[in-house]
């Protein structure tokens, strides 16, 4: 995949941006605050219809302006293609090659993109939602489905924990359409355990040989998918539906007590361990970044494995982050492999091989100039 050229209108501290990019290494350097991430954030938020750093909408439109527009041309594995992303205060319209999309989960996956940043490092100690959206921002790109039912379990458990609450509140113990939303929620439920087990051992494939030769032979990575309803067999849809049934049937009184949904896939979570020892617990920071920076390179390769061709690499600040050891071993990865933005304060942090084959440009105030 390659993204030739994007365009910016009204965009964070864009007021218009237009700048064509290089097949191979593109680099914006600039101080902090100068709109280095929020252009990374753009190819990003055009890709999977979501910001890495923010839930609110409203936050990627500049300010005092109505709404935002990103355009970007590229190829993929079908030929050119063009994408546009209308961001407003009524919500998001994506556009595939000039054609508006139904539903943003079809519009997702055009473009592949792996984004690494600094709060990336935070995967393997941070909380457990910091997991799950990993996991969902990573699966959802290859899977428009498992966007899909993500996005309608979301909806029912708003739902049921809305009914649950006013059942505290009135001291209800009329289950009928507790039991029915019930009924749906264990649906899509069931499929994004499946798929999220799925995708964890698809992920450990690509991740443990990668570990492997950054700790030079010594480390051993696992990783486990901790679904917060235990199942004996994950890969199994309807065992896991009935299983669902039989914990939420034992659990439902104490829901209402409590006035909320006590598990299910938003209760889930990912454990990673090195030679058998849990690495958030007893693992040093070392270990903990090149658990992450394995797991982000696992991503690229699983990626390709899955739609035929390599995502598009955003490395946002985080070169500074990782020892020369780590860098030199992530900059081989995707030499000559993967069309890679990265930003940085300095150029003097970069690696020699990057800064002879890039594309350089600086930042300044949302200006962008490509240094000849």
């Amino acid at each position: 995949m390659l993204i030739r050229k994007i365009e910016l209108t009204s965009y964070r501290n864009y007021e218009r941006a237009s700048l064509s990019f290089g097949d191979k290494v593109n680099v914006f350097i600039g101080e902090n605050a100068q709109g280095k991430t929020n252009l990374l954030e753009a190819i990003y938020v055009i890709s999977l219809a979501k910001s890495h750093r923010s839930n609110k909408d409203k936050e990627l439109i500049r300010f005092d302006d109505e709404f935002s527009r990103i355009h970007i041309e590229g190829e993929n594995r079908t030929g050119q293609v063009e994408l546009d992303l209308i961001i407003s205060q009524k919500g998001k319209r994506g556009k595939i090659n000039g054609l508006e999309q139904k539903r943003l989960s079809d519009y997702v996956g055009t473009i592949n993109v792996v984004m690494f940043a600094p709060e990336d490092l935070e995967l393997v100690k941070g909380s457990p939602q910091t997991r799950r959206r990993f996991i969902d921002m990573e699966l959802g790109q290859i899977s428009p489905v498992y966007l899909y039912e993500l996005s309608h379990y979301g909806k029912i458990m708003k739902q049921r924990n809305v009914l649950l609450k006013t059942m505290q509140q009135k001291r209800s113990t009329d289950f009928t359409m507790l039991d029915i939303l019930t009924e749906q929620m264990i649906e899509r439920a069931a499929f994004i355990m499946k798929k999220r087990g799925e995708f964890t051992k698809q992920l450990e494939k690509w991740a443990v040989p990668i570990h492997d030769s950054i700790s030079r032979g010594k480390e051993v990575l696992r990783l486990q998918y901790i679904p917060s309803l235990e199942v004996s067999e994950e890969g199994n849809l309807s065992k896991i539906k009935i299983a669902m049934q039989k914990k939420y049937e034992v659990k439902k009184e104490e829901e209402v007590r409590r006035g909320t949904t006590l598990f299910g896939p938003h209760r889930d979570d990912l454990a990673f361990t090195i030679n058998d020892l849990d690495v958030q617990k007893f693992g040093s920071q070392g270990q903990q970044r090149t658990t992450a920076l394995s797991l982000k390179l696992a991503e690229i390769d699983l990626i390709h494995d899955e739609v035929g061709e390599y995502p598009v690499l955003l490395l946002d600040d985080v070169l500074s982050e990782l020892d020369d050891y780590r860098q030199s071993h992530l900059l081989e990865t995707i030499q000559n492999r993967v069309q890679t933005f990265v930003t940085t304060t300095s150029i003097s942090g970069l690696h020699e091989s990057v800064r002879q084959e890039a594309c350089i440009f600086t930042v300044t105030q949302g200006e962008i100039k490509r240094m000849e």
